[in-house]
């Protein structure tokens, strides 16, 4: 016969009537237990010889009464005149000491009565009157303190202060006490002098009851049941003992259970049962085995059950001891980058178009600042925008031989080369890593890809996830592949969709960060994350057990020391993969990371420009005698003409050696039997220069202009 617990709370007259009718229809047999709570065990010792011994084998629970010489002689004193005494009579008589105690300590002698304003009715509760003397009574019982016959006396917030209680077994006609409990100390055979007890929730803490019919071993156990799994083993894993062949369960949800069940404030006992067939392999899938709990197979499922909303139409679960959710795992490829444009990929598209406008910009003003001083920047437009586009380029190497003569060009070039330096190091250090440094990119990054191009995703076996994908993602039957290993998802994964395999696996992200830990340098977790309640234990519904194991799992996992200890026994130390590549997640360096270097610049050559363009106006705007004569394009067109002619005020000669070999003294001069002729290496600009001289200083001689270049020319080749 199945075995059941009965929990009686009702009076001794109504129970002592249920208990010889069950007595009678052969329910106080083994097979059965029965519990009493504080109303019908506070009453048993007036109870019928014949009502006891119906009772055989009954567990009750009432509070603790201390033994003392004073209830002893109390006992005997009460049973000259009355049969039996019984808790609450002690209660009362405990209560009646307490307010006598209370009356002497306040001088309660005489006291006045305040009358109330009352009604003409007879009777009218609200007229008797007040005593003045009512408030210091009341505070002198509040703190009123004694060992009474029940134990001690002491009011707690008005209220008798929690005692222990024992916990007691009917064997014949008498009660045999086998523990006692407390509210902060939990159970304990026996109580020391001062009533305190050790917390404990072991069966071994109290004596071997004996159950109804005589049986000694306690009449049911809680049957749970264990999900048997072929792969991710770390999680729930059943072995079986070579002697006993008895199931060993094993695995971070075991673990985890076990360190709950250890701070349960009562005893629970339990047995594993794994969810098997003859074969020793599993019966079938998690809600299977959960829908056990439904037909009373089991009384509870403890293993990596995952918290779904339709499972909890038939089983209650606790609260998770696992985060959790549903996420895709895919193939990581190598980035094919060896191609001829890879020069191209460090630096992304917006920031090579504004590091070339920066350079076009650089070097135009460069040219409007030395256009009019610096004949390396005259010439025809051609050679003009050649000079340009040459002279901002070469900055990159500092190649340029184009000497700056203006302070403001100075200014300009020396913020401009910080910035070309730091360009061209971080170009230089990415292009680097491009061709060294092997880089991986995820096969496929998006569930509609996968759908788009009709491929095959695989699931664990037995898991959920069939249909999640199935109603949540809509995925065909037809693209489903079940597995149950690692190396069974590792396989399908490199094989790819073409060859047999699967294009991606989903699994829940416990399952997914173990196989992570095994292959993490060619799989890759990608996409966005499903989210589910994580792993729970399982009961019927509107089990008690579920509240008390939900307070227990927050205890244990709040602990993180103690969870670092159940992860580290099941999983082993954490993996670090160090073997895989770099991410690929950008197509090179960003604008935005050298935008600041790019402001700077920019400013300093516009308000360099500013600067050289105010002083030029104040010094080559036509004078006002004529503004009015003239139109504003003519003016314009003055103003255009008189920047593009030489400064008059800068006398300028161009050097004539070599750049690369300069001629510095007499003994280069006879090295080369050249340079007695240095007049003929001056440039046309040179002479261009010479002839403005000439005019703006109205040099009156013909030949002054080549007596000028002779006689500075002669420096470079006489002592």
């Amino acid at each position: 016969m199945q075995e059941s617990v009965f929990l009686v709370h009702m009076t001794a007259s109504m129970g002592s009537r249920l208990f010889l009718l069950a007595e009678s229809a052969g329910m106080m047999s083994e097979g059965y237990a029965w519990l009493v709570t504080t109303g019908l065990s506070t009453l048993l010792d007036p109870v019928d010889a014949k009502v006891m011994d119906s009772m055989e084998g009954v567990l009750g629970v009432k509070p603790y009464v201390p033994k003392s010489v004073e209830l002893e002689g109390f006992k005997s004193r009460w049973k000259k005149n009355f049969n039996s005494e019984n808790l609450f009579g002690l209660w009362a008589y405990d209560t009646v000491w307490a307010i006598a105690m209370a009356v002497e300590r306040a001088g309660i002698v005489h006291s006045r009565f305040l009358k109330q304003n009352s009604s003409n009715r007879s009777v009218d509760l609200a007229a008797l009157g007040i005593s003045e003397m009512g408030p210091r009574l009341l505070k002198s019982i509040l703190n009123t303190t004694f060992d009474g016959l029940s134990g001690k006396f002491q009011l707690v917030k008005g209220e008798m202060e929690p005692s222990a209680f024992e916990i007691f077994n009917v064997v014949g006609r008498s009660e045999r006490v086998i523990g006692y409990w407390t509210q902060k100390g939990g159970l304990s055979q026996s109580l020391d002098s001062s009533s305190k007890i050790s917390h404990s929730n072991s069966k071994t803490k109290l004596k071997q009851p004996i159950w109804p019919g005589g049986a000694i071993q306690q009449p049911k156990k809680l049957r749970i049941g264990v999900p048997v799994r072929s792969g991710f083993r770390e999680f729930m894993e059943v072995k079986w003992h070579q002697q006993s062949n008895e199931p060993i369960v094993l695995g971070f949800s075991a673990e985890v259970f076990l360190a709950v069940h250890d701070i349960l404030p009562f005893p629970l006992p339990y047995e594993f049962i794994p969810f098997m067939n003859d074969s020793r392999e599993s019966a079938g899938t998690y809600d299977d085995l959960l829908r056990q709990i439904k037909h009373q197979k089991f009384d509870a499922v403890v293993g990596d059950t995952t918290i779904v909303a339709y499972r909890s139409s038939y089983v209650d679960f606790t609260l998770p001891y696992s985060e959790s959710g549903v996420t895709m795992v895919v193939l990581m490829k190598r980035d094919e980058r060896d191609n001829m444009w890879i020069f191209l990929k460090p630096l992304s598209p917006k920031l090579w178009l504004v590091t070339g406008v920066a350079f076009f910009v650089t070097g135009l003003a460069v040219w409007v600042l030395e256009h009019r001083t610096n004949t390396e920047f005259r010439g025809t437009p051609e050679q003009q925008l050649g000079t340009v586009m040459w002279f901002s380029f070469s900055t990159l190497v500092f190649a340029h031989r184009e000497r700056p003569e203006n302070n403001l060009t100075k200014f300009v070039l020396i913020i401009w080369i910080f910035v070309v330096l730091i360009i061209s190091q971080s170009y230089t250090a990415s292009l680097a890593s491009m061709l060294t440094v092997q880089r991986m990119h995820p096969a496929f990054v998006d569930v509609t890809e996968i759908q788009r191009n009709n491929y095959s995703v695989g699931h664990q076996k037995d898991s959920f996830v069939k249909d999640f994908l199935k109603k949540e993602l809509d995925f065909n039957d037809t693209m489903l592949r079940e597995y149950s290993t690692p190396e069974e998802f590792h396989d399908a994964l490199s094989s790819g969709p073409h060859k047999g395999g699967v294009a991606a696996i989903f699994d829940e992200i416990p399952y997914v960060r173990r196989f992570l830990d095994k292959y993490c340098s060619k799989f890759q977790m990608v996409g966005p994350t499903y989210q589910t309640d994580g792993f729970g234990f399982a009961f019927p519904l509107n089990s008690p057990l579920v509240s008390h194991f939900s307070r227990a799992i927050l205890n244990v996992t709040e602990d993180h020391d103690k969870m670092e200890v159940i992860k580290r026994k099941s999983f082993g130390r954490e993996i670090t993969c160090e073997d895989r590549g770099p991410e690929t997640s950008s197509g090179g360096l960003r604008l935005s990371s050298f935008a600041g270097l790019f402001l700077i610049s920019g400013v300093a050559s516009i308000s360099s420009l500013l600067v050289y363009i105010i002083r030029f106006l104040r010094s080559n705007y036509p004078a006002s005698n004529t503004m009015n004569e003239q139109s504003m394009w003519l003016r314009i067109l003055e103003v255009a003409k008189r920047f593009d002619q030489k400064d008059p005020s800068v006398h300028h000669l161009r050097r004539t050696e070599s750049r690369v070999h300069p001629v510095t003294g007499p003994e280069s001069i006879g090295a080369s039997p050249e340079t007695g002729n240095v007049h003929e290496m001056t440039s046309n600009e040179g002479a261009e220069d010479v002839g403005e001289n000439q005019n703006h200083d109205n040099l009156t001689s013909g030949n002054s202009g080549t007596n000028f270049i002779a006689s500075n020319a002669c420096r470079y080749c006489c002592p």
